[in-house]
């Protein structure tokens, strides 16, 4: 691909997913395309053994982007880092097509073992910002993963991941829609924890007071039958 072709399709990319972008030439200015750019060719001459020039664009890319990409990792066509300020992408990670990711995203690992030690990335996925997708898991395609969200376990397709540790709180979405993805919005499994005990609480709430209820009425019924009593005689 030649280097017009390469930013046209940056370009579309990122007029696809970022709706703040209003000229081409602005798509020299965004971080991420510098990044996957620097990414690129540091790329090639990792994998053609020349490790040490590799590291040392993926280092000026850091410095000059905020961007840590490892010149190892496999990325897919079409990778969309939105900001992307404190971004970390491992060595063995490998990203499918039309992923987006977000500022504060780690691609990482869980310690110091050697072989595959970061997450597989399926196609048509989005990684909010501040996500956390750590070690040796695969994610699946079409999958949206919440802010802040920290996902330690395996993620099938066509689903949604929030909270801390990541987990499932919806399955067998629809495929993500650029132009309609909200990151605002996502389902909030610890506020729906909340709303479930509070149910539970007042259930339980009713049932002791109905039974303190009667058995307030049972014993003003005694006393009421003694006081007769103590009448009679």
């Amino acid at each position: 691909m030649g280097l017009i072709s390469y930013f046209k399709e940056q370009y579309d990319v990122v007029y696809e997913r970022d709706p703040a972008i209003h000229s081409f030439w602005e798509v020299f200015l965004y971080p991420g395309v510098r990044a996957i750019t620097y990414y690129r060719l540091a790329h090639k001459l990792y994998k053609a053994g020349h490790f040490f020039l590799a590291r040392y664009i993926s280092e000026k890319c850091l410095k000059r982007t905020g961007i840590d990409i490892h010149p190892g990792a496999t990325i897919g066509k079409r990778l969309f880092i939105d900001h992307g300020t404190g971004l970390v992408i491992g060595e063995t990670t490998i990203i499918g097509d039309n992923v987006t990711l977000f500022q504060g995203v780690t691609l990482g690992g869980t310690g110091k073992e050697h072989g595959k030690r970061h997450p597989t990335i399926g196609n048509n996925v989005m990684v909010c910002a501040g996500a956390q997708v750590l070690g040796s898991l695969t994610v699946g395609d079409n999958v949206k993963i919440g802010a802040g969200s920290v996902v330690i376990d395996e993620v099938p397709s066509n689903s949604t991941v929030v909270g801390v540790p990541g987990r499932v709180v919806r399955l067998n979405n629809v495929r993500v829609n650029w132009q309609e993805m909200d990151t605002n919005h996502l389902p909030d499994p610890m506020l729906e924890d909340i709303r479930e005990l509070q149910a539970k609480y007042d259930s339980l709430y009713g049932q002791v007071k109905r039974l303190t209820d009667q058995k307030g009425d049972n014993i003003r019924a005694d006393l009421q039958h003694d006081v007769k009593e103590e009448g009679d005689i």
